[in-house]
């Protein structure tokens, strides 16, 4: 009884839901500081200087060296990209 006098539709409360959702889902994301996609789990992805993140697909694209690479992990542990110690070579 309330929706009539609200002026709220179930349409449209089902719409403000989705995009109230979709806007949670991607604050919580990185993205790539050039192409602006997510980077896939198991990806590498370029820290610069700046705090910038990159992908693997826009790093050819930069002539500067990343300050570390790091791989996307699953969101399950806890962090998305995780730092790992370098192993000797």
């Amino acid at each position: 009884m309330l929706r009539p006098l609200l002026g709220l539709h179930e349409r449209d409360l089902e719409r403000q839901l989705l995009k109230q959702s979709v806007g949670e889902l991607t604050a919580c994301r990185h993205s790539c500081a050039d192409c602006g996609r997510t980077p896939l789990i198991g990806e590498r992805v370029h820290r610069y200087p700046r705090g910038e993140t990159v992908c693997a697909l826009c790093r050819p694209a930069r002539e500067q060296e990343p300050i570390t690479t790091d791989l996307v992990r699953h969101s399950e542990r806890g962090q998305s990209v995780r730092l790992r110690p370098r192993t000797a070579a």
